[in-house]
């Protein structure tokens, strides 16, 4: 079984077609290996050698019709994520990218038994809170009485310029406390987030509409080796790594008390091929997370433990208009089927450290791309 893996020599991709090599698939790879994620045209070694790799554009027809010659199914991982304000990209490459996966296949009469598509927890933008103070409907908690659940809204700039990073209740202002997000409602904020919930819609409304059978998974903020260090929308551990090992302190946004859960990308990987193997999955949308709750402070704490313990993070007031507050994905759904996530993030960081130092291309991209951000307003500071 010949199985297409889209974005296959970056991060997630990688460690996805190792996996389905392991598995006895045949792989195909379509990437476009373009900067800031790769050296510019450059495929990386850890790409395996019996993968054929053809070098594409998602946003390109004639790609696709290469890419899906002869192919049985499709892990559809490429994506363009980044904090630029280009807004119109991210539908170009992530929503229109893959319209035409489908239009392909309608048109070219192919014989596709199955597609993954890649989304994000982005898409919940602020997820699920309880608010305690509030008097909620039978609709919001299922019974009358005090307290319901919220989907909040977007915290407005003029909060955040006076330094209040908390979300509160639309109806009475109260503080609210986040829980965890299930699937069942989305809420996307940003430009990256609404692309991304547009491409569920597309894959999932096509796939039915042509009995292509096809699952959406939506990611957590996934970890790991192999995720690129020029690239500032993959996060927190590339960030705060590099500082440490360059003897700067890690900047933590807002309070540095935003809660995350962060998920193992060998995890990932293995949720996407039990989407791609189990036909439970089919047209069905499941979080894919690392079920602990970390915050942005801890996690710089625990990377200063084990770089330099002598490097305080740095909590100097700056915030990314539109970052959500608190968002922890609920993973039941996709437990239910069997899987679970293995590794924690204190597992993850040892293994992340000990790749990045052997590697040519580290050094501190932070000071760079934070000028970057101020310039562009997407960083901005708190009075």
């Amino acid at each position: 079984m010949k199985i297409l893996v889209t974005g296959g020599a970056g991060f997630i991709g990688s460690h996805t077609v190792d996996l389905l090599l392991q598995q006895g698939y045949t792989v195909r790879v379509l990437d476009s290996l373009t900067a800031p994620v790769h050296d510019e045209g450059v495929l990386p070694d850890y790409v395996p050698r019996q993968v054929e790799f053809l070098r594409g554009d998602v946003r390109d027809a004639d790609a696709w019709k290469r890419a899906l010659q002869d192919t049985d199914a499709v892990v559809h991982l490429a994506a363009y994520q980044d904090y630029l304000t280009d807004f119109s990209k991210f539908f170009h490459v992530n929503t229109v990218g893959t319209a035409l996966l489908y239009e392909t296949i309608v048109e070219c009469r192919l014989p596709i038994q199955k597609i993954v598509v890649a989304s994000s927890q982005a898409t919940y933008g602020e997820g699920k809170y309880f608010c305690a103070a509030s008097h909620a409907t039978t609709e919001q908690n299922g019974r009358d009485g005090q307290g319901k659940i919220v989907y909040p809204q977007l915290r407005r700039e003029a909060q955040l310029k006076n330094g209040d990073w908390n979300v509160h209740c639309p109806d009475c202002g109260a503080l609210m406390q986040w829980i965890t997000t299930d699937e069942a409602q989305v809420n996307p904020h940003n430009q990256y987030a609404m692309s991304k919930y547009t491409q569920e819609m597309v894959a999932l409304n096509f796939g039915e509409r042509y009995a292509i059978p096809t699952t959406c998974l939506r990611y957590s903020i996934v970890q790991g080796k192999r995720q690129s260090f020029r690239n500032a929308y993959s996060g927190i551990l590339r960030n705060f790594t590099q500082r440490l090992l360059a003897g700067n302190p890690p900047v933590c946004y807002e309070d540095g008390l935003q809660v995350r859960d962060y998920v193992y990308v060998g995890d990932v990987a293995r949720a996407n091929l039990l989407a791609l193997q189990d036909a439970r999955t089919n047209f069905q949308v499941y979080n894919v997370g690392g079920e602990r709750p970390v915050t942005v402070l801890e996690y710089a704490e625990l990377l200063a433990r084990k770089i330099n313990s002598n490097i305080a993070p740095q909590v100097p007031g700056l915030y990314r208009f539109g970052d959500t507050r608190h968002v922890v994905s609920d993973v039941s759904k996709l437990k239910a089927l069997g899987w679970t996530p293995t590794k924690p993030v204190n597992e993850i960081a040892d293994e992340y450290i000990a790749w990045a130092v052997e590697q040519p291309d580290l050094r501190d991209y932070y000071a760079a791309a934070e000028a970057g951000m101020l310039a562009r307003g997407t960083l901005r500071a708190a009075n």
